[in-house]
């Protein structure tokens, strides 16, 4: 079953690759419009192989993995402080809400004149966007913890410490990791978005240099190029996903077979 249903997830991309090259081909599409797919994969494999794409992908890379480590260090710790201290919570998620409504592109000049150019405001711009989903997960995650688990700590008088690292946290872990993927997923975009302003190298800025020479196929040869690393970001989060929780004898709620490609 799961063969065929990747067979026809294959046979569905090439049907629509076929029909965009036939259209563009008996429309007559300029390649500043709409270039076709053959020479989209042309620009990208000559990227590749003369290792031109190489250097930008890199500094991608390391934005995305800088600015998610952060905001998984910033969300985990403070979804966890939150979500053991109501009091705190009131306080101060309003003023995370507030972080989150501010469009980020708004924020990287800003950041530009307080952290000069360079990858740091990108990285910045990173963590302020993934970090959000573990925060949000990590608290609705100790909030969830069964009722009656919690009084049978009580009664064995653990402290707050001990009920949090042997109860919540791994009865919350799969509401956590759902998180991680989310953040995963947005820590691409961040990187990508924080590349668009001030940036000398990153596949973002490589975006905005592609459109000031009218450079069609390149730019989709990157966006193309981002879409493949986002999926292998995503399905890698998925693997540390299922094996962390198999190794804690969790329930794994989704795994590599249950995406088709």
């Amino acid at each position: 079953m799961m063969k065929s249903t990747r067979l026809w997830s294959w046979l569905l991309a090439a049907m629509l690759l076929v029909l965009w090259e036939v259209l563009a081909a008996v429309q007559g599409w300029s390649l500043l419009v709409l270039p076709p797919p053959s020479r989209i994969a042309q620009s990208l494999v000559q990227g590749l192989v003369s290792g031109f794409l190489w250097p930008h992908v890199g500094v991608t890379l390391f934005e995305m993995l800088a600015g998610l480590a952060l905001g998984c260090v910033l969300g985990l710790v403070g979804g966890v402080v939150l979500g053991e201290f109501p009091r705190w919570r009131a306080v101060l998620m309003p003023y995370v809400v507030v972080s989150q409504v501010v469009p980020k592109l708004a924020l990287v000049p800003l950041f530009i004149m307080w952290l000069g150019f360079g990858w740091w405001p990108t990285v910045v711009v990173t963590a302020l966007i993934c970090f959000f989903p573990l925060l949000e997960n990590t608290i609705t995650a100790l909030q969830q913890v069964d009722a009656q688990q919690q009084d049978l700590f009580r009664l064995l008088r653990a402290s707050r410490w001990q009920t949090l690292w042997r109860l919540k946290l791994p009865a919350g872990l799969p509401t956590i990791l759902a998180g991680f993927r989310v953040a995963v997923v947005l820590s691409l975009v961040g990187a990508v978005v924080g590349e668009f302003m001030g940036a000398g190298q990153g596949l973002g800025a490589l975006i905005i240099a592609a459109q000031g020479s009218m450079d069609t196929p390149l730019m989709f040869a990157v966006l193309g190029l981002i879409t493949l690393m986002g999926w292998g970001v995503y399905m890698a989060a998925v693997q540390v996903e299922a094996w962390l929780l198999r190794r804690l004898s969790l329930p794994v709620r989704l795994a590599s077979h249950d995406f088709p490609l």
